[in-house]
């Protein structure tokens, strides 16, 4: 298996003091051709060459846990970590989990990829689910101790005084108490619905006067937060769980009954929205299906292991939850609300601030976007470089008197939004405006839903896209009247416009005049409303139409080179890999003898390091500060990367089915220089180059953390954009110090060699 890293010459370059070598091969004159399985034109099912989906994406969760274990983190930022995998656990079984059970439900036996039916998948699951849900509470019990030390508590009822007792019963009578219904459970009042994460304390209850026997339940409301605060105490800030505050009072909820057991209960229901194709209303459709989401069967039972035996077992039968679907909790329920304690102050035990930079060159034309958009495309890096500028651009674009249309892409966006705002002050001042409003985005459909009342209202030309297809492409583009001509802006990004997310995920945005990609804009805008499908784009490739062939072909081209003993190598960086038609090619590609760097965040179904198969393939996942998001690639094209002749590409687009075979989205060709230079000999050498938040990938789907070669401190891709501009933004600034981008050195070896 190849080494994480090697020794290096003297004349390596490197960064902040550290070398970065890749140590790849990149011809090979005799592949080894291990042949494709294929049966009626279809790949067969092999666990020897794919990894399993689901097991994949429980792998990438169980290294966002380990970031809250990772000591180098502040404190909150861990308890934010273990906050994020809890609700990343809740999203999955929602979905995914629930997926799974259909199938299993209407017999289905078709198996994965890898060779595993639906109830196989569903056994192996769970068994690694219920490791990963203790370690989380192991990981909470750890970080509850360290947050006493820093004068952070969550208490019990026992560790409760007086005091707080009189204090938190005033808070419970004045704000909780108005709100719960306690539910008493007899032939004239049956068990409630209890919606999807919906929580709720469970009561066996004596009637004080006559003994008798009650069955209760006291659902919580979803509004409600989930810890109540005491008084400080030694400075001390502590909190009690919401279910410990409703067990201390249960007296004002069952005046006259005494408690003679009690537990508290979480479901997470089936929460996949499916539309039909032959809906008639889209909208109606989905207005229903969002209504009947809180109603999905229960995928998940999490009940407090402390829960009296015979309650417990009332409340599975209620909720007619089989035996693999409960889960009993040594801990506290509801993970993912953890973050709530998470304090607006104390700075110093959180990450170091960091205010995104606005692209100077923008600033330099007096910002004016279109300027300077007309001198030089122009390329931000999110979240290193301000989300500011693209509300900007279409700021200035609803005010601009010359501008005659705005078109927009949403696929997901904020509360708030601040472009949503733009696009209605376009359309409120007679521009014409198209917004193409995304309502199957997942969790997002009745914000969007939402949003496109209130575009329409405005008079913004609403569409809502294919009811088969997902618009995932991520374009704006701007209409504008200069001279006797027309000219178009576009803005085609990696990532939502969404400026909370945007402060948090690693995206790109290309802003250009270009009259081509324009009009491929336009082209792909009539596509989505107008079903006119594109005959021939001029630069962007488009999926379904075309973006896979492209793809595959792009891989194709690296192949050819290798055969040929010529330069040749992959480097691609995205969130998943799933797709096999694409696997397929890039173990073709490695038997050819072509280099590949895969940067795969979360899901990874490829084998890496597989002699025979996948030897030229290594594959890191990084996880830290930031969610790795953006999507990138590029193909050596005739000499070694990085180089100015590689062709370098970015996308809205995983390479997975559902966004190649089943979804609207954009591959974009990276033409201008400067552009070039920032992503390929910037951002992706970076990436490759990060050993401080990554994690290799071994040939049985299991992770290593990457230790620094040279014994020095690591380097961090996110700390070192933080603390270096970016290229194509820099305008005058551009004749300060100019950052060493870590750079990747190839080294050509024989096949002789390499086999040996």
């Amino acid at each position: 298996m190849t080494k994480i890293s090697d020794p290096v010459d003297s004349t390596t370059p490197s960064v902040q003091g550290l070398p970065i070598t890749h140590d790849r091969l990149v011809t090979r004159k005799a592949p080894v051709r291990r042949p494709k399985a294929r049966v009626a034109g279809n790949l067969v099912p092999d666990p020897q060459r794919y990894l399993n989906r689901e097991l994949s994406w429980l792998a990438f969760n169980a290294r966002v846990l380990d970031e809250s274990e990772n000591l180098n983190h502040p404190i909150m930022e861990r308890l934010r970590f273990l906050s994020i995998c809890g609700s990343n656990l809740d999203e999955f079984y929602m979905v995914r989990v629930s997926g799974l059970r259909e199938q299993v439900r209407d017999g289905i036996k078709t198996p994965s990829q890898d060779g595993l039916t639906p109830t196989q998948q569903l056994e192996r699951i769970n068994k690694v689910a219920s490791v990963l849900m203790d370690r989380q509470q192991a990981c909470w019990q750890a970080i509850h101790a360290e947050l006493r030390e820093v004068g952070f508590a969550v208490v019990s009822a026992e560790e409760a005084g007086e005091i707080d007792r009189d204090t938190l019963r005033d808070d419970f009578l004045t704000q909780l108490f108005p709100v719960l219904t306690p539910l008493a459970i007899d032939p004239a009042h049956p068990f409630p619905f209890i919606p999807n994460l919906g929580f709720t304390v469970a009561f066996r209850l004596r009637r004080e006067t006559d003994g008798r026997l009650m069955t209760a339940l006291v659902p919580v409301p979803m509004h409600a937060a989930r810890f109540m605060p005491l008084p400080v105490l030694d400075g001390v800030r502590r909190f009690v769980p919401v279910e410990t505050a409703i067990r201390m009072f249960a007296d004002t909820l069952f005046p006259g009954y005494e408690v003679i057991g009690s537990g508290a209960f979480r479901i997470i229901r089936d929460s996949d929205v499916e539309l039909q194709e032959e809906a008639e209303d889209l909208v109606r459709q989905a207005e229903a299906a969002l209504r009947e989401r809180r109603k999905g069967d229960v995928v998940r039972l999490k009940i407090e292991a402390s829960t009296p035996p015979d309650l417990q077992a009332f409340i599975i039968e209620q909720l007619r939850a089989a035996p693999n679907e409960v889960v009993r909790v040594n801990g506290i329920l509801g993970i993912a609300q953890l973050s709530q304690i998470i304090p607006d102050d104390r700075a110093e035990l959180k990450f170091k601030p960091y205010v995104a930079r606005f692209p100077e060159r923008i600033r330099d034309f007096g910002g004016d976007c279109f300027a300077a958009i007309r001198a030089k495309d122009i390329l931000v890096h999110h979240p290193f470089e301000s989300f500011d500028v693209v509300v900007q651009f279409l700021r200035q674009a609803a005010s601009d008197p010359n501008v005659l249309a705005i078109k927009q892409t949403l696929y997901r966006t904020s509360t708030d939004s601040p472009i949503v705002a733009a696009l209605i002050a376009a359309a409120e001042q007679g521009k014409s405006v198209t917004a193409l409003v995304e309502i199957k985005a997942r969790f997002d459909e009745e914000a969007n839903l939402k949003w496109a009342r209130d575009l329409e209202r405005a008079g913004v030309h609403v569409v809502y896209g294919f009811v088969h297809l997902k618009t995932h492409a991520k374009v704006s583009l701007v209409v504008r009247r200069e001279g006797n001509s027309l000219r178009t802006y576009a803005h085609f990004g990696t990532g939502n416009y969404h400026p909370v997310t945007a402060r948090i995920y690693t995206d790109l945005s290309l802003f250009t005049a270009d009259p081509a990609f324009g009009r491929d804009a336009g082209r792909l805008f009539n596509f989505v409303t107008g079903y006119a499908t594109p005959a021939q784009m001029e630069k962007l490739s488009v999926s379904p139409v075309n973006l896979k062939t492209v793809l595959l072909g792009l891989i194709d081209k690296e192949i050819n080179a290798a055969l040929a003993g010529k330069p040749c190598g992959v480097w691609a960086k995205m969130n998943s890999l799933v797709d096999p038609v694409v696997i397929e090619k890039l173990y073709e590609a490695s038997q050819a003898g072509v280099p590949i760097d895969l940067v795969v965040r979360g899901i990874c179904c490829l084998r890496p390091g597989v002699p025979g198969m996948s030897d030229n393939i290594r594959v890191k996942s990084i996880v830290g500060r930031f969610l790795e998001h953006s999507r990138i690639v590029c193909f050596a094209n005739g000499a070694a990367l990085p180089s100015p002749s590689a062709r370098v590409y970015f996308s809205s687009a995983d390479w997975m089915p559902r966004n190649l075979d089943r979804r609207v989205e954009t591959l974009v060709p990276i033409e201008n220089p400067t552009v070039h230079q920032q992503i390929l000999d910037q951002i992706m050498v970076a990436n490759l180059a990060d050993e401080a938040q990554s994690w290799q990938m071994q040939s049985d789907g299991t992770y290593r953390r990457v230790q620094s070669a040279s014994g020095a401190a690591p380097f961090n891709v996110h700390t070192w954009f933080m603390e270096n501009p970016s290229l194509s933004g820099r305008g005058r600034a551009a004749s300060l110090t100019r950052p060493q981008a870590p750079r990747v050195k190839p080294t050509r070896k024989s096949a002789r060699a390499a086999k040996a």
